[in-house]
């Protein structure tokens, strides 16, 4: 196979930095995209990550968090302006990696938030005035039914700009996937499936990433199966498609009913077994040039060390390549949070009809391949994305031992089309959700960042 050197990646990265810093303002910016704004917004816990979430909908700002002492806090702005209005919500973290948030303003402007769950009840707060936050109140029920243990909260939109919220109930190794659907006219969710979407059927749950909306207006989903709380009984990576979040289809198009189950057929991708490399945080979704889905994903080779695989549909079946020749496992498993090594990113095609993907390896570096559309290898670097953000941002602060950078980017639109928002901060690494013995960092510093390509 035609490899492409690790060795050749860090020449072309240690380039393309050092021609970032030419004609553009010293430190402001990376490429074409320059840090026109920043807001510090207030300190923040550091010793486990815990998450935080930005939303720019309709000339607003949203953003949830944690304080220095774990407390949630929301705070808002209009675009344009640098006053940032706070309010504390009657709800705290601990030391569980798994809590963080997800936002959505509705049609009528009233802002729903979700979040700080592990296999808790439901959290739900929503305002009763549009756009004002001071109005938030607890609701903690959205239809009253499988509700007691919820984990991954997320709103999207899906057809027809419906809201939707989607969620797991249960735990790890036995649960299922359901989605509720915002009624505007009576102000309350229903569901949006008579069925759950995935069903472990007692014995194992669906670890999905998506709703993904790719080409013709489709969603799509891909998911591996995890038998127990142990990172290592992934199993069985696997796909579905639907035109409307109602009927799913397997990539060749057959219809299925619902619940999806492990006794599913049809919809397998690769069949690995549990313990042999997958993990639910390093797999994603991509397209090539001719619409084609591509699942990305890491397992172990032959001699046991972890490789990234893409598997692409070709029409009557999966075909799966092997993307990397690495010399490296990461032996993983266990309950709780755990730093990543290893991420396979998605596959994009670009406007000429190149495949790009990026990766993350704890040995051997990132960055973006270019893929061979046929055989999908290696065979050169993609330039940096659009909005490659500036390396100081990427760079630790504290002089505490261990710190990581926090870089998430903000969802919804920014001001314009070149415009994006992101939002930074520093922790310890995560600790499987229990406390640790011994100093902690200071908190850390929330800074919400607005980037702008420049041409």
């Amino acid at each position: 196979m035609n490899r492409f050197h690790p060795s050749r990646l860090a020449l072309w990265l240690l380039l393309a930095l050092a021609f970032s810093h030419f004609n553009i303002l010293p430190g402001d910016a990376h490429a074409d995209v320059r840090v026109t704004d920043s807001w510090e917004i207030g300190q923040t816990w550091s010793g486990c990550p815990l998450g935080a979430q930005l939303l720019t909908t309709r000339g607003r700002q949203y953003l949830a968090y944690y304080d220095a002492k774990r407390q949630v806090i929301v705070a808002s702005r209009r675009l344009g302006s640098d006053d940032w209005e706070k309010v504390k919500l009657p709800i705290s973290g601990t030391w569980d990696s798994h809590l963080g948030f997800d936002m959505a303003v509705d049609e009528e402007g009233l802002v729903h938030l979700s979040g700080n769950m592990h296999c808790d009840p439901l959290v739900y707060f929503r305002t009763t005035d549009p756009f004002d936050i001071r109005t938030f109140q607890p609701i903690h029920r959205m239809v009253g039914r499988q509700e007691e243990s919820v984990t991954y909260e997320q709103f999207f939109r899906g057809p027809n700009g419906r809201l939707i919220f989607w969620y797991r109930t249960g735990s790890s190794g036995n649960g299922e996937r359901i989605f509720n659907v915002w009624n505007p006219e009576k102000k309350s969710w229903d569901r949006l499936l008579e069925e759950p979407l995935f069903d472990g059927l007692g014995k194992m749950n669906a670890y999905p990433h998506g709703p993904k909306q790719g080409p013709e207006d489709r969603y799509h989903i891909v998911w591996m199966w995890r038998d127990t709380p142990d990172a290592a009984t992934n199993h069985h990576i696997s796909y579905v498609w639907t035109p409307d979040m109602k009927h799913w289809k397997t990539a060749g198009g057959r219809d299925l009913e619902l619940p999806i189950t492990p006794e599913t057929e049809g919809v397998v991708v690769d069949p690995v077994p549990s313990r042999e490399g997958l993990i639910n945080m390093g797999f994603s979704l991509g397209f090539d040039a001719e619409h084609r889905p591509i699942v990305s994903y890491h397992k172990y080779d032959e001699q046991g060390n972890n490789q990234i695989y893409n598997a692409r549909w070709e029409g009557d079946g999966w075909e799966i390549y092997r993307t990397t020749d690495w010399d490296y496992r990461w032996e993983f498993g266990g309950g709780g949070s755990i730093p990543t090594e290893l991420r396979a990113g998605s596959v994009t095609a670009l406007q000429d009809g190149t495949l790009c993907q990026s990766y993350w390896h704890a040995k051997y570096g990132g960055g973006r391949w270019q893929l061979d559309p046929e055989t999908l290898q290696p065979i050169d670097t993609c330039p940096p994305d659009n909005f490659s953000l500036p390396e100081r941002l990427h760079r630790p602060r504290s002089d505490f031992p261990n710190m990581q950078v926090h870089l998430r980017r903000g969802k919804g639109g920014g001001a314009s089309q070149g415009v994006r928002y992101y939002l930074r901060w520093e922790s310890l690494p995560p600790n499987r959700d229990r406390p640790r013995q011994g100093p902690l960092p200071d908190p850390a510093m929330l800074t919400v960042y607005k980037l702008e390509r420049t041409n």
